[in-house]
Order: structure tokens, then C-alpha cells, then sequence
């Protein structure tokens, strides 16, 4: 047992997995994960609904067996040690759920008796760290979807967890809270824990996140710093009169990497912004007017695009 709890604080990661698998009948619906989440991150799992993301919490927390492979949390092996795993770690899986004819306050004083006098003693600093305080007093049946996602979070911190595994957290919030929620993910981190985020919001992934596992189809497609998955690539946004030809025109040029036509503009993906003044004479002498040539940095999106196209063009 002294031996896992030293490993447990000594490994850099505080979600490690390895081949995780899991099958409802023929179906498999997490394939073969190997996930490493950093200590001390904001990690996102991010990948469209039916992606397995909820399948994969729900056998983090030991609450669905899984088929094949091995999983640990903050150093300590799912299920044989899940005890032991779960003392630090918070979650919220799907919809938090409450008792609408009780408050807030109530809601959570009864979740503290549970587990002793610290965690009454955390129950307003948790409120605040959420922003409900102000609302504190109210039934939670008055609550907002977004007031109880935040209510539920507060939940968690009641057993100051070092891990917070949420399941589409920012279902419900409106931008304010969404603003709110980023701020509380940062502060979390700052204070040296771990938050992962399952999502199938890429933009918010990105704002939210520094590191992040892209799913599709139960498999992991790549992971790692949103820095690296970026990439050093530019994205240039070209506006045109004749959208057919300039697209066959840019993707025969040897310096674009991927074109995407997406009716009205085409975003032209480079590896070297200074090509864009070459592309720019090539699309006018071909007798192409060009009314946009807008140049960004490629965001994350544009690298899952990238990812899952090549993923069906070789399926």
C-alpha cells in the first residue's frame, strides 16, 4: 500500500490508461485508449456525441467495468484500489442531480454531514468559488441548467479534490457563465490540480484547456499540449469570385497543405505564412478577383478537421 501511495504522488500523470476497452455486446464503443492526462493541467476530451466520451468517466470511476485494458487514477489501479482513488477525485457525470424542494445550501449541508466537519467548512468557499453565493438560499427547483451544473462543481469541492473529471460542463451556461466557468478552471490549476473536461465544443476546448485528446469513433486520434496540436501551421481565409477554380488552383500548389471550400470561402491551411503573397498572385493572374485574403493562426478546430478527414479518406 506505501508503495502505491508514493507512486501516486510521484507520477506525472494523474489519469494513466492503457489498451481500455469496452464492448456492449458486438458493439465497441472505447477502443483501445491509451490516455495520459499531465498533473496539474486542464485537460480536454473532446469528440462529437456518441464518441464514447461518458463511457470512458463512467469506467474511470469504477461505475462501468471495462472490457479489456488497464486504467489508474492519481497512481492508483481502477477497480482493485478505486477506494483509495476516488477519496481525491471529483466528478459530475451527465446532469447533476439535486433536491428541487431544498436550496442550495441545503443541498450541499447535507453532502457535508456525509463526510464531516471539513467539508461543512467548505461549503461557502465552494459556493463562491462557483458563483452562487447570491443564490445560495434559493430552491434548487428555481435553478437554471447552467446554476446547477455550477451547483453540482460546488458539490465536488466539498471533498477538496485534487482531480475534477466533469462531463460536458458547459452544457446550459450562457456566455457569462461560460466566462465564469473558465475563470474557475484556471484557478483550479493554478492551485497545482487537475481538471479534465469531456466536450464536444472544440472552441471552448481550446479557450478552456491547455492540453486535450481528440476522440472519434472511441479511439484517441491524437493528444498532447493544445500548443502542439496547433501546430506552427496558418490558416488563410481567401474570399473569390469563382470559388471552383481557385480551389483547384491552390490545392495543385505544392505549398498548401488542405483546402476547404465552404460555399462562400475558402480556408487555405500553409505551413509558412510568407507564401500567402504568391498565392495572392497566382489566383489574379489566373483572372480570379480576390475580395478576402485573411490570414490566422490555425486553431484547433482546423487540426481535428485535418485529422478527421485524413481518418475517412483512408477508411
Amino acid at each position: 500500500m506505501k508503495t502505491t501511495s508514493n507512486h501516486a504522488i510521484q507520477s506525472p500523470y494523474v489519469v494513466e490508461t492503457a489498451g481500455l476497452t469496452k464492448r456492449f455486446g458486438e458493439r465497441t464503443v472505447v477502443r483501445g485508449v491509451d490516455l495520459r492526462v499531465p498533473r496539474g493541467s486542464a485537460f480536454g476530451y473532446l469528440g462529437p456525441n456518441g464518441a464514447g466520451k461518458t463511457t470512458l468517466i463512467r469506467m474511470l470511476l469504477g461505475l462501468t467495468p471495462a472490457t479489456a485494458g488497464s486504467m489508474k487514477l492519481l497512481g492508483h489501479p481502477v477497480p482493485a484500489q478505486r477506494a483509495q482513488a476516488l477519496a481525491r477525485v471529483g466528478a459530475i457525470v451527465e446532469e447533476p442531480r439535486f433536491l428541487g424542494h431544498l436550496t442550495g445550501r441545503e443541498n450541499l449541508t447535507i453532502v457535508a454531514a456525509a463526510r464531516g466537519s471539513e467539508a461543512a467548512s467548505r461549503i461557502d468557499p465552494a459556493l463562491e468559488q462557483v458563483g452562487l453565493t447570491a443564490r445560495a438560499n434559493d430552491r434548487v427547483k428555481t435553478y437554471s441548467l447552467g446554476m446547477k451544473q455550477r451547483l453540482g462543481i460546488a458539490r465536488c469541492l466539498l471533498a477538496d479534490p485534487q482531480l475534477l473529471i466533469l462531463d460536458e460542463p458547459m452544457n446550459g451556461l450562457d456566455p457569462a457563465g461560460i466566462q465564469e466557468f473558465r475563470g474557475f478552471v484556471r484557478r483550479f490549476v493554478d492551485e497545482g490540480r487537475t481538471i479534465v473536461l469531456s466536450s464536444h465544443l472544440l472552441d471552448e476546448i481550446e479557450k478552456t484547456c491547455d492540453h486535450v485528446a481528440i476522440v472519434d469513433g472511441g479511439t484517441i486520434v491524437a493528444q498532447g499540449s493544445i500548443a502542439d496540436l496547433r501546430g506552427d501551421g496558418h490558416v488563410v481565409f481567401v474570399g473569390v469570385d469563382d470559388t471552383d477554380r481557385a480551389r483547384r488552383l491552390l490545392a495543385a500548389s505544392p505549398a498548401v497543405e488542405r483546402v476547404v471550400d465552404d460555399g462562400e470561402t475558402l480556408a487555405v491551411t500553409v505551413p509558412d505564412a510568407r507564401v500567402v503573397p504568391d498565392l495572392n498572385r497566382r489566383l489574379v493572374e489566373a483572372g480570379i478577383a480576390v475580395d478576402r485574403l485573411e490570414l490566422q493562426q490555425a486553431s484547433l478546430e482546423q487540426r481535428f478537421l485535418e485529422i478527421t478527414t485524413r481518418l475517412e479518406n483512408a477508411a
